[in-house]
């Protein structure tokens, strides 16, 4: 299984960016798709997750409101729309897959055994 994450880039606070996750996998749409970030300096942390066929989208507190995440199951491909962003946003994103027939969502790194490379978005103030 192999994930590329596109879409980061430099904008300034209260803009918006849209990332993408292309995930090659056989049966996607059986697969949990989460994003993580790591912002300068800090830890690894969970952003978001969905479960199969749209079910259970969820949320850090941190992003709930101004960031959704959706996927298309005929693109194997999620995105993660951000909007309101801000400088607290910048970091680099990962995305995460894991083959979840139950459509479970995890909001732990270690429960994903497939990461993407990660793309850097970069908040202004």
């Amino acid at each position: 299984v192999q994930l590329q994450a596109s879409g980061g880039g430099l904008v300034q606070a209260g803009g918006s960016l849209r990332l993408s996750c292309k995930v090659s996998a056989v049966r996607f749409s059986l697969y949990t798709v989460g994003w993580f970030r790591r912002p300068p300096g800090k830890n690894r942390e969970f952003v978001s997750a969905i479960g199969r066929h749209d079910s259970n989208p969820y949320y850090a507190d941190s992003v709930k409101g101004r960031f959704t995440i959706s996927r298309d199951n005929a693109k194997n491909t999620v995105y993660l729309q951000m909007d309101s962003l801000k400088p607290e946003d910048t970091a680099v994103y990962y995305c995460a897959a894991d083959f979840k027939p139950t459509g479970i969502v995890y909001t732990t790194a270690r429960s994903y055994e497939n990461w993407g490379q990660g793309t850097l978005v970069t908040v202004s103030s």
